[in-house]
């Protein structure tokens, strides 16, 4: 039995950790951010596969054996390969999840119109997954996408209430909505994208409705350890919480403590950063 761990590329996976953990209390949880290498959103499909199967086998060596990949990018360029690919090397039981798929299953739930905005990094675009997940599950949904390049940047660096930050969120949501007035569910495709929340409501016209995804994985998982007793019964239980960081823990632990509401003491780890190309 080991925690259930928890991935993104830097901050922005706090925002499903505190739903998961609110969800299910009881479970053990590492949390690990790569924000020595952030912003994954930018990078080729190779390089976020090899980063995300790093931090995924690190999270296997400390005893994980379920794993979410809180991380839109990290869900569309590389949890696939990983699933079909490396699980399948391995002797004992493991099992990685992403973000992607829980929340394409619920958008009819939210939306009149069948027109669905996705704003999202330049890689989840352009790997076209929610397009992908969302009609096969609704083939009649029209998604429309805008990427928004400078946003994680400005979460990451602190900036997501600056009045700079206003130009970067008004031109990318009016962008969206360009490509379809009759959009009316927008879906924040990344885990970064909830503390620019405020920002996006001031531009997005009056009754679009905005999905953030930490309530719907955290359902979607408590779901998944249902109908998996197999998977569950490998997850230790004892309300323990560990948080990791490639990068400054000091940093991390301010920003933690900015999604999470509370302190956190993270521990420094140390990866291969110069193993594949930058």
């Amino acid at each position: 039995m080991g925690p259930i761990g928890v991935f993104d590329s830097g901050y922005g996976g706090l925002s499903v950790f505190k739903e998961i953990a609110k969800e299910l209390p009881q479970y053990d949880y590492i949390y690990l951010g790569d924000n020595a290498r952030v912003p994954y959103g930018v990078r080729s499909y190779e390089t976020v596969y090899h980063y995300t199967l790093e931090c995924v086998n690190q999270l296997f060596a400390k005893g994980c054996r379920l794993v979410i990949l809180a991380c839109n990018t990290a869900s569309a360029k590389a949890l696939r390969t990983i699933q079909q690919n490396d699980l399948p090397k391995l002797k004992e039981l493991h099992r990685v999840l992403g973000v992607i798929r829980p929340t394409a299953e619920i958008v009819n739930e939210f939306s009149e119109t069948g027109n669905v905005g996705i704003l999202a990094t330049p890689g989840t675009v352009s790997s076209l997954s929610y397009v992908i997940e969302i009609n096969k599950f609704f083939p009649q949904v029209k998604v429309f996408q805008e990427a928004c390049p400078m946003w994680v940047p400005l979460v990451e660096n602190n900036e997501y209430e600056s009045p700079g930050a206003d130009y970067f969120v008004k031109k990318h949501v009016d962008n969206l909505m360009k490509k379809s007035p009759a959009i009316d569910t927008v879906i924040l495709a990344c885990t970064h994208y909830p503390l620019l929340l405020n920002k996006i409501k001031q531009f997005l016209p009056g009754g679009v409705k905005i999905i953030s995804q930490g309530a719907i994985i955290a359902k979607s998982l408590s779901d998944y350890l249902v109908r998996h007793p197999e998977i569950e019964e490998l997850c230790s239980k004892v309300g323990t919480r560990t948080f990791f960081t490639t990068d400054s823990t000091e940093n991390f632990d301010k920003h933690a403590a900015i999604f999470l509401g509370s302190q956190v003491k993270s521990q420094f780890l140390k990866l291969d950063h110069y193993k594949y190309p930058l």
